[in-house]
């Protein structure tokens, strides 16, 4: 990792278009740009553009396998991906031979490489490179004496890619870990700024905890996507060098920013109403602000690479707020301002953290980075993916959404090639089976919402593919435009669909021209066939075996409240006055924050489907927000306690832990869900009131659990409405 000195970037838009040219999707974009490209160039040059063009399809297809993650990963799935590749396009090009085999090659391969979604995402991936190779030798008008060198030559294209891939990473082995990292701190600065809405009196709380939930998800799939970069490359966590030490430990004061960020919250309501005549809580808004503007600056320093000093000194901010909550106190009482000044307490550890991580990217010295080493095992924050043979024979039942999804995508394709044979014959009808397999998903949410963009893409992008042909004849400045146009549509395919989508269209039309079939009957061929295949997928979603949010948000459900149990019993050991184990402890959080977001969203792709399946949507909306509220008010209790000598609190704090465990236990049972065991020794719950006088901590602790425990008496009862 090398660093060179910066001014640091004060223009939000400057800075957040610098942010994309660093980030992993332009990376992904120029590596898959160039890896797919070069063999089509390099063999122009010998006038053997069709060797070139089948070398180039190849490494399209590996492309899909490259997604982020760890190197040893990435070449295990891809050297399984080109094993598929040649065996596909071998028994593909036999098979178009014969329609009705052909039929049976599409309807079987489909369903086999759909169902690999079960060992998931990567797995998935191999399936899809798969389909696309036999979807791409469908298109092929070969005799059968060329169906081994064609295959071949596929394969060429699938290893020649992974080498690229392979050596790309291996000249900058960090900069992926570097990409990612710096997105998900951008994502913290995000939901710090929403945050910092709830105190402002002109925000409806209710559409903010919209957004924070939203935002949630995306903090939570970043953080997962770190833990795997980061925690399963053996180079990278167990190298002493100061570059990778300086990552990791970023992501654990990020993780721990994040539980800080999530401490501060209270009961917005009751802060507003209470101090609403005081200056104090514009003033924390527009700390919590300058605070995600820091965070946003730590974000672009590590995406781009470059020391940066901080811009703000938030200590005089701090002091005011200190001020202005003591004079809150004067006014309404000493305790009333008690949960200011528990703000201010996280607002300066946050301010501590973010200074903390300045302090690893401008340290002359390697003594702080190995200072704080620690004890934690990052093995056990990784979840690993099982490829027991078992697991895709017990997906085979009409209760797996996985099985449901493989034999659609089987059906539709069926249909989508019946169609494109029989009734909407053309040169490029496999145009048809590449739109139905791109939109196809597991759940209809996901369905409608890539199909949406597929179609809206494909028409604007051919409007935009029709004025550039139309407008220019020079070859040179066409090719310099489709180079750019194929960045733009790899950079854009996992941020944003339907902007790549429009970059795909004219980049697609520019490139049939250069191999000589151009022509305005080519796009509006590309158009109808997007269309059919988008209305046969639609359809298909809908129609067959269709997967309904509700029939699986049960699960999410049980797991969150199940999460947030096991998160309060730590919590509750440390109340008891026992030593928190760390590892322990960052494991529960860690499993709260994924689950809340993976019921945030299934909730969101719940919002997005047709009315009369939304069942019960208002009671897991409540749901969702209390669930948020309460891992928030866990977080903010043990933001005073972690690191810190344990102490035995007032005896009614652990009765008040008991009966809220006992309530979610209650709520994950009638789910069929686990239970979580809290057990603490007698003489620790039995100390007499009297022996043990609460101090102004122990009444705030007090208040902060017995709103806990109405909350999960709350989550309890819109359990028993959802289940109705």
């Amino acid at each position: 990792m090398e660093f060179s000195l910066s001014n640091p970037i004060n223009d939000s838009q400057q800075r957040e278009v610098k942010s994309f040219f660093y980030s992993q999707y332009f990376s992904d974009g120029l590596r898959y740009t160039a890896g797919i490209l070069l063999p089509s160039l390099l063999f122009l040059q010998f006038d053997m553009l069709d060797t070139g063009f089948t070398l180039s399809l190849g490494a399209l297809c590996l492309s899909v396998i490259d997604s982020p993650g760890p190197v040893v990963h990435k070449r295990n799935a891809m050297a399984i991906g080109n094993v598929c590749l040649f065996l596909v396009s071998l028994i593909t090009g036999f098979a178009r031979l014969n329609i009705v085999t052909l039929g049976v090659e599409i309807t079987l391969f489909s369903f086999i490489f759909s169902l690999l979604i079960v060992y998931g995402n990567r797995a998935a991936s191999v399936g899809t490179a798969s389909i696309l190779a036999m979807v791409f030798m469908m298109g092929k008008n070969i005799p059968p004496d060329q169906i081994l060198p064609v295959s071949l030559t596929l394969l060429a294209g699938g290893i020649w890619y992974t080498l690229f891939s392979l050596l790309f990473f291996r000249i900058r082995p960090y900069r992926a870990a570097q990409q990612i990292l710096g997105e998900s701190i951008g994502d913290i600065a995000k939901f710090l700024r929403i945050k910092a809405d709830f105190y402002d009196v002109n925000t409806d709380i209710d559409e903010n905890y919209r957004k924070l939930v939203a935002q949630q998800v995306h903090v939570s799939t970043h953080q997962d996507a770190v833990r795997e970069i980061l925690f399963k490359s053996r180079v990278t966590v167990k190298e002493s060098t100061n570059a990778s030490r300086i990552l990791v430990l970023t992501f654990v004061d990020l993780v721990d920013m994040f539980e800080q960020v999530m401490a501060t919250h209270y009961d917005y309501g009751h802060i507003r109403e209470s101090f609403k005549d005081s200056e104090v809580l514009p003033l924390i808004n527009k700390i919590i602000y300058k605070m995600a503007d820091e965070v946003d600056n730590v974000a672009f320093m590590v995406l781009s690479n470059l020391r940066t000093k901080r811009v703000l000194d938030l200590s005089k901010d701090l002091e005011q707020i200190k001020l202005k909550i003591d004079e809150a106190g004067v006014k309404q009482g000493s305790a009333s301002n008690l949960v200011l000044k528990k703000i201010l307490i996280n607002l300066r550890d946050l301010n501590q953290k973010i200074h903390n991580i300045y302090d690893y990217y401008n340290s002359s010295s390697s003594r702080l980075l190995f200072e704080k080493k620690g004890k934690i095992e990052y093995s056990k924050f990784v979840t690993h993916q099982d490829y027991a043979p078992h697991i895709l024979f017990d997906n085979l039942s009409f209760k797996s959404t996985s099985f449901k999804h493989a034999l659609r995508v089987s059906l539709v394709c069926l249909i989508g090639f019946l169609v494109a044979k029989f009734f909407a014959p053309s040169h490029h009808s496999y145009w048809i089976l590449l739109t139905i397999i791109v939109i196809l998903k597991p759940g209809f949410s996901l369905s409608k919402e890539r199909n949406y963009h597929r179609l809206i893409g494909t028409i604007v992008g051919g409007l935009i593919g029709v004025l550039i042909l139309g407008l220019i004849s020079n070859n040179n400045v066409l090719f310099g435009i489709m180079v750019v146009l194929m960045i733009g549509t790899y950079s854009f395919a996992r941020l944003n669909y339907i902007v790549s989508v429009i970059f795909m269209t004219p980049f697609v039309l520019i490139m049939l021209k250069f191999i000589g079939i151009g022509g305005y009957d080519v796009v509006q061929e590309r158009i109808v066939d997007t269309v059919i295949g988008s209305a046969i997928a639609f359809l298909a979603s809908y129609f067959i075996f269709p997967s309904w949010e509700f029939e699986q948000i049960k699960e999410n459900l049980r797991d969150v409240i199940h999460a947030n149990a096991n998160y309060l019993a730590k919590i509750g050991y440390s109340i008891a006055g026992n030593n928190l184990d760390v590892t322990e402890y960052k494991l529960a959080r860690k499993d709260v924050f994924v689950q809340s977001a993976n019921l945030s969203a299934a909730f969101q792709r719940m919002t997005s489907e047709p009315k009369s399946k939304q069942v019960k949507i208002k009671d897991v909306h409540k749901f969702v927000v209390l669930n948020h509220i309460l891992s928030s008010y866990i977080a903010t209790i043990a933001a005073g306690m972690v690191g810190k000598p344990a102490l035995r609190a007032y005896p009614t704090a652990l009765r008040s832990v008991k009966k809220s465990i006992a309530l979610l236990n209650d709520a994950s049972a009638k789910m069929f869900g686990a239970s979580t065991e809290f057990k603490v020794e007698k003489h620790l719950t039995e100390d007499s009131a009297e022996q043990i006088t609460p101090n102004a901590d122990d009444n705030l602790l007090k208040e902060q659990l017995d709103f806990i425990n109405k909350i999960c008496s709350d989550i309890i009862k819109i359990t028993d409405s959802i289940l109705q």
